[in-house]
């Protein structure tokens, strides 16, 4: 009976959780299959769905959706470049810190994590003065290092705090059998690592699909600007067409869902990796 109880509570607090998550999202796939002149009824379900927004959207046959195309496929390049950068950035510097003990490991990491003490978006004026001091304004290049920037530092912690969970027993047999560090890193820590390193690789991924204030401000041309700022390009005019928005909006929230719903197992161990010690 106790056990019960347990589990009603937790379903009446699920409940109105599920349905707040939910609701946008459901109105966000009414609003794409309404036609235009339906878009502001108000109504539960559009008395004519159709499909035909998400031909428009596809087809590109809307002046707000000449790049749709060319965006999404910067939003995957950039996306893509940063979760791989970062990667490699925060595998070698965790490794070099929990397992190599560099000198001042840990108080480089605590700098780094000490710059989320100033919002990202106070950042964003320094970045941009950065980017052109270097020339690089206006490219992909530009956002993907800022966006590394944004995301080592956390990447750093989860990963170094996994990386102290892993017996350093194993490290000494593989030196006492004449392991190199490298050998060491490539055949005993990333292996173990693997876990941690897939939800580092996401978190970094996600964490650019969705950036729109760095896009925003380093980018400048509508043909290198990812999907996520020409959504934004809709808002620009009084007669934008909600449901081509809305369509738009839900084919680029489909990538991210999938490959959440692919890795939620690594998410999940990868990111409470290290959080509960031993």
């Amino acid at each position: 009976m106790i056990r019960r109880l347990d589990e009603a509570k937790l379903i009446l607090i699920a409940l109105p959780v599920m349905l707040w998550t939910l609701l946008p999202i459901y109105h966000l796939f009414v609003l794409s299959i309404s036609p235009q002149d339906a878009v502001l009824a108000g109504d539960l379900w559009p008395a004519r769905p159709t499909l035909q927004n998400f031909a428009l959207v596809f087809g590109q046959k809307h002046y707000y959706l000449t790049n749709f195309w060319r965006q999404l496929a910067n939003s995957f390049v950039i996306a893509v470049a940063t979760g791989v950068l970062t990667l490699v950035v925060a595998t070698c510097a965790a490794f070099a810190i929990s397992r190599l003990r560099v000198r001042a490991g840990r108080t480089i990491m605590n700098m780094a994590l000490a710059t989320y003490l100033i919002p990202a978006a106070f950042l964003a004026i320094p970045m941009y003065k950065g980017m052109g001091n270097y020339g690089l304004l206006n490219t992909r290049t530009a956002l993907v290092l800022a966006m590394i920037a944004l995301a080592s530092p956390y990447a750093i912690w989860v990963l170094k705090q996994a990386s102290d969970k892993l017996p350093r027993e194993l490290d000494e047999a593989a030196m006492m059998d004449g392991a190199t560090p490298l050998q060491l890193f490539r055949l005993v820590y990333l292996p173990l690592m693997k876990p941690s390193l897939v939800a580092i690789g996401i978190y970094a991924l996600l964490l650019a699909w969705n950036e729109y204030l760095y896009a925003f401000l380093l980018l400048s041309s509508e043909r290198e600007v990812p999907l996520a700022v020409g959504l934004g390009l809709f808002l620009g005019a009084d007669d934008a067409p909600w449901n081509l928005l809305m369509a738009t909006g839900l084919i680029y929230a489909v990538p991210p869902a999938a490959i959440y719903y692919v890795f939620r197992k690594h998410m999940v161990s990868g990111i409470t990796a290290g959080a509960v010690k031993s």
